[in-house]
């Protein structure tokens, strides 16, 4: 029982002493504009995404996070500009998370608790080239 406790206090304490990478995870979902939601449901859905970005910082796990406007340009490589925001269907992107986590794994199980799936969205993880 007691090697049990000791194995334990040792795998926290090489976790926590692990090197964390960052991670983007992009956040799609259907274009609220076009779908309507009750008072109680976006309350609901608002007060969850509050207590993830508080859960995650707390844990020091989050480096930032945010929601996108629905205003934007989309710039060719022509040099077009079209005034517009990437969609596809009604599919956009509508934010992102920047985390620090141990392996894509364990950034995916992060993400996987996120209230983006409230209204049918889903994430990209990927982890960044600079580390700095």
């Amino acid at each position: 029982m007691l090697s049990t406790i000791i194995l334990s206090q040792m795998a926290v304490v090489l976790k926590s002493n692990s090197i964390m990478k960052k991670y983007i995870a992009t956040l799609r979902e259907p274009d609220g504009r076009m779908s309507h939601h009750s008072d109680h449901e976006m309350k609901r859905h608002q007060v969850d995404w509050k207590f993830w970005f508080e859960n995650w910082r707390n844990a020091d796990r989050l480096i930032e996070g945010s929601g996108l406007g629905m205003i934007g340009k989309i710039i060719y490589s022509s040099g077009s500009v079209e005034n517009r925001i990437h969609q596809t269907g009604t599919e956009i992107i509508g934010g992102f998370l920047l985390l620090k986590a141990e392996d894509l794994n364990d950034a995916t199980e992060m993400v996987k608790t996120c209230p983006v799936y409230d209204f049918g969205g889903y994430a990209e993880i990927r982890e960044l080239q600079n580390q700095n």
